[in-house]
């Protein structure tokens, strides 16, 4: 049984990564007050869902940027000082919302300019988290590692929106920007006693661009890698209709907005669930099958969502599918930082994030316009469905992830 929970090793026995995770969760918490109050600023001040979504939209090029250029950095540059400035520039930008929110003159534009430039240089810092935590812990400590990040992520993809709603009922806005600014200088400070991330031997001295396209030159030259990227990208773009989620739970389900919020909290409770006992992942010999596995049960709940207008039956679907892309997470990190060579390590965590963030977006639109031009439901179904088509597809294309093993050498193919 010990075997089937959480492995918390990594945290009782390295002090770095002890710094690194719980300095991230308090920041988590901060950040998530972030993602829900700047919506809400902009609904506020405008009544308009059409400024909301061009808000968001604004952000994604500054947080694909971003994660690029800490890509590259990363890789020629002390990964742990990279990591902490960024995170007091964050911080920073977090009072600035603070000052522009409490202002009485206070501007939509500086608004949205600021959300832009917080989700880009949280962009810079993702990659330099992510590559810092192989360098800490280890290939052997990997599964458990990134089971002990699942839990913490979606613990404050739970907890962070429910205090930003009680936050916003007791006190200003601007109160949640100065939270989110202090989580991000425990985070800091908690960097100094980290210890030092070397520049990586071989990673060259090129200029940010020429860095850049090396990277994307290297995971053109990686099939594996490639096959991580797209099953994540399959999944994230056919297979998450978020976005429907409003027209869910008034249209289908007939419900109010407690529905809505269970909706979107179903996810995060199936994948808290799922990372409580991801220890036996780090037993899995064949990894890129179990993802392959996983993301299609992903597309089978979802378009089980689809099907039953069943308030609890809908919760249940999204909550499975939240577990599986906690299994799918854990064993496509594991398989990625084992697939790359150092020098390439943050560029190519870089290129990850890029697709973890990008593909949501543009699954919201997908699903958005398969709903305009058929229905709510069409668009649910036939998502999930061409998630497991895709998911055939690629097995096919790609079969070095179905192939892979744990003990075969992680070289490009």
């Amino acid at each position: 049984m010990a075997k089937l929970f959480l492995d918390l090793s990594p945290l009782r026995s390295n002090r770095n990564f002890r710094l690194l995770y719980l300095g991230q969760f308090v920041s988590l918490i901060g950040s998530n007050l972030t993602l829900v109050a700047v919506p809400y600023q902009v609904y506020r001040d405008t009544h308009s869902s059409l400024w909301v979504g061009l808000a968001s939209l604004i952000q994604l090029p500054f947080l694909i940027f971003g994660a690029l250029a800490g890509g590259a950095y990363g890789d020629r540059f002390d990964k742990r000082n990279l990591f902490g400035y960024s995170t007091l520039v964050m911080a920073a930008i977090s009072g600035a919302l603070a000052l522009n929110a409490s202002s009485h003159q206070h501007s939509l534009g500086m608004l949205i300019a600021l959300a832009a430039l917080w989700a880009g240089v949280g962009g810079f810092s993702g990659p330099l988290r992510s590559a810092a935590i192989p360098y800490y812990i280890g290939q052997e400590k990997l599964p458990s590692a990134y089971g002990l990040m699942q839990l913490s992520i979606n613990i404050a993809t739970i907890a962070g929106p429910a205090l930003a709603g009680l936050l916003l009922a007791v006190a200003s806005v601007a109160n949640l920007y100065l939270i989110d600014a202090t989580t991000f200088i425990v985070l800091a400070f908690s960097t100094i006693f980290m210890t030092a991330i070397p520049p990586t031997t071989g990673a060259g001295e090129h200029g940010l661009f020429r860095s850049i396209a090396n990277g994307f030159g290297y995971v053109r030259q990686h099939r594996l890698v490639q096959a991580i990227y797209l099953v994540d990208l399959n999944a994230n773009f056919f297979g998450l209709p978020r976005a429907l989620f409003p027209a869910v739970a008034l249209g289908l389900y007939h419900a109010g907005p407690q529905v809505l919020g269970l909706l979107y909290a179903a996810p995060g409770v199936g994948a808290v669930l799922m990372a409580l006992v991801t220890g036996w992942l780090q037993h899995v010999t064949r990894p890129g099958r179990l993802v392959a596995l996983a993301v299609t049960a992903w597309g089978l709940a979802m378009a089980l969502f689809g099907v039953v207008h069943t308030v609890w039956v809908g919760l249940l679907c999204l909550a499975v599918a939240g577990a599986m892309d906690v299994i799918s997470t854990v064993l496509r990190n594991v398989l990625l930082q084992g697939a790359i060579t150092d020098e390439f390590r943050t560029r190519v965590s870089a290129i990850q994030m890029a697709v973890v963030t990008g593909g949501p977006r543009l699954g919201d639109a997908e699903s958005g316009i398969v709903a305009a031009l058929c229905t709510t439901e069409i668009s649910i179904i036939s998502g999930g469905l061409a998630c497991i088509a895709g998911v055939l597809v690629l097995s096919k294309w790609r079969p070095e992830l179905w192939s892979q093993t744990t003990s075969q050498p992680q070289s490009r193919q």
